[in-house]
């Protein structure tokens, strides 16, 4: 409804109107209407303290080609102002201190309910990556990936917590509206509790339990709907999510075109852009874009994912990365505890906690991405670079852009969805010189190297500095035919971009650039949380230059030469080609193993060998 609207007080006439028809007023005075108001489609209504009511024309489409006409019926409101044409009827208690939107269907509701120091969800502190540690995330509704990303990993520098929280508080307090809100076009039924809660426009609500202390962050273009058995309490859903089928959610944040379905239950999580959760369980989780969970038996507690499917990597139901339409992905960006795109191939379920509680204990492994981790009895392997090569991740590769179902206007998270980064790639570099320093200090006469306690095969060694390098190469072809076309190819005008990159759950960015923010915010130069986000969106709009300057020196360092000239670059795309080539032939291998093993398809598998053939269509 329009906060301009000019209401007025009820007349005589209308007054009888409304009696007639059963409807009563602790005061008439204190009830005020638009001036299309008429009193016809209002029955059995009790109106207490000060109420504000629009003007009821419009019929209501309560369900498919059914249409009743707008109004109010069978009700009790308090201090409740209520817009243009919306039908409000068979409310079992009450609704008080609410503001309800234009066009809004809602019935068959219990109570709808603002109470004194209502806070939406906002302002709470959680504590993810550790159930029992102190809070770490502050929940409002502009929190995306980034902030949260950067609120956990920063976490032990206290001049920055307390600066970042007043900036958190400020915000709080401008925003916070003095009573509930639902939106326009929003539609509430079959529900029964719903207390301190904003509800945006182009919501709806169906069967729901109990809403309390929630911000729903619906529109019309990213609508939210929450449906059957929903226990909501003290949490905030993004625009574009789908809340069903019993879910029991407690001081959670839901981010932008999440799915969160049958049973699953949550406390103390995060999740982000296109997740989706079902059945399960999730526990101080921090769980970054993409991230799924499918299975009954799948907890996730104290860990950070992005990219990463809970199923693939606890049960053996599509490990082997299927070319079929139901395989869903695995892990590309990494865990906290496993990061730089490892992929865990436990041979067992049981070997599954044993090789996860390793990872926690030897951060080192996080130096060799891309690989398997498997367990044969006591004994650990490491198959270096291994998942380079797979169908899985050609697939993923592919899938992920394609598979963001976020509208244009709701993207709060950034998502880079480079697979070769400075970030991986770097990561990369330092797994090829952990396989050359194992091999020199060995030797080639052996038949396995140890890296701390786990295994490498003397073949798997070999194997993963090739796999290594055709990624390597790719990365710089690529990165160098990118940099021709942008216009900005050659020596870079600027320092920023070299020396480490980091991931904040979806955004790439030099870790120089992190520290600016981090100095940026504890200074005073960002002085309120929009700044911060600018920051954030201003160095991915940047990533292309900042990648180039890492790139520009690492294929100095790799070619051994002090700048690239033309013969520098025939070479360079020449390698490039050559690399993508022995790339897609190992996928080419990987794909008809799996074809071998009379799991796939002939149609899938030719489809996807197509697939494979047309690559070389973007070699130039």
């Amino acid at each position: 409804m329009n906060d301009m609207t000019d209401y007025r007080l009820l007349t005589e006439e209308e007054i009888l109107i409304l009696e007639n028809n059963s409807c009563w007023a602790e005061d008439w005075s204190r009830v005020l209407v638009a001036d299309g108001f008429r009193p016809y489609s209002f029955h059995r209504v009790m109106f207490y303290g000060d109420i504000c009511l629009g003007s009821f024309d419009k019929l209501v489409e309560v369900s498919k080609g059914f249409f009743k006409h707008s109004g109010i019926n069978d009700a009790t409101l308090r201090n409740v102002t209520v817009g243009n044409d919306c039908l409000i009827e068979k409310v079992g208690i009450y609704i008080n201190n609410y503001s309800i939107g234009n066009d809004c269907y809602i019935s068959n509701i219990c109570t709808l309910e603002t109470t004194d120091d209502a806070t939406y969800g906002e302002g709470s502190v959680i504590s993810v990556l550790n159930e029992m540690g102190d809070g770490n995330v502050t929940l409002f509704r502009e929190l995306n990936s980034q902030i949260a990303a950067f609120m956990v990993k920063h976490y032990r520098d206290k001049v920055l917590r307390q600066t970042l929280q007043q900036l958190i508080e400020d915000e709080l307090r401008i925003s916070r509206p003095e009573r509930g809100m639902v939106g326009n076009n929003v539609k509430i039924i079959n529900t029964k509790d719903i207390t301190n809660t904003i509800i945006k426009g182009d919501c709806e609500i169906n069967g729901a339990s109990r809403l309390s202390e929630c911000t729903i962050m619906s529109s019309k273009d990213a609508s939210v709907y929450i449906g059957t058995g929903v226990i909501c309490e003290n949490s905030i859903i993004c625009d574009g999510c789908s809340i069903n089928n019993s879910v029991k959610m407690q001081d959670c944040f839901v981010g932008e075109a999440c799915q969160i379905t049958n049973g699953f239950t949550a406390e103390s999580s995060l999740f982000f852009a296109n997740s989706f959760m079902a059945n399960g369980e999730a526990c101080a989780a921090f769980c970054g874009p993409f991230s799924s969970s499918h299975h009954k038996s799948s907890l996730l507690i104290g860990g950070e994912f992005s990219f990463y499917n809970a199923g693939s990597n606890t049960n053996f139901s599509n490990h082997a990365y299927k070319m079929g339409p139901m395989h869903y992905g695995t892990l590309e960006r990494g865990t906290k505890t496993a990061s730089g795109a490892y992929v865990l191939m436990p041979a067992t379920i049981g070997a599954f906690s044993v090789c996860f509680g390793k990872l926690m204990h030897h951060p080192d492994t996080r130096n060799l991405p891309f690989s398997y981790l498997m367990a044969y009895g006591e004994t650990m392997y490491i198959v270096p670079g291994r998942n380079i090569t797979t169908v899985g991740l050609y697939r993923d590769i592919k899938k992920w852009p394609k598979r963001d179902k976020r509208s244009k206007q709701s993207r709060k998270s950034i998502i880079n969805f480079d697979w070769l980064s400075p970030f991986t790639v770097g990561e990369i570099l330092e797994g090829r010189k952990i396989l050359e320093s194992l091999r020199q200090a060995s030797g080639d006469n052996v038949s396995t190297y140890n890296f701390h306690e786990y295994v490498i095969n003397v073949s798997s060694l070999r194997k993963g500095l090739k796999y290594y390098d055709i990624a390597l190469r790719i990365y710089m072809g690529a990165v160098l035919k990118r940099a021709q076309k942008e216009g900005f190819f050659g020596k870079p005008s600027t320092e920023v971009g070299k020396g480490k990159w980091a991931d904040l759950s979806g955004l790439l960015l030099p870790v120089s650039e992190e520290e600016r923010i981090v100095e940026g915010i504890k200074n005073g130069q960002i002085e309120n949380i929009q700044q911060l986000l600018d920051c954030f969106v201003d160095i991915n709009n940047h990533y292309s230059d900042y990648r180039w300057v890492w790139s520009y020196q690492l294929i100095l360092d790799y070619y051994g030469i002090d700048e690239i000239l033309p013969s520098d670059i025939e070479r360079i795309h020449n390698d490039y080609v050559q690399a993508r080539r022995a790339w897609i032939a190992e996928i080419r291998k990987d794909a008809e193993k799996e074809y071998a093993m009379g799991d796939v398809e002939d149609d899938v598998f030719n489809d996807f060998i197509e697939k494979l053939d047309h690559e070389i269509d973007f070699e130039d």
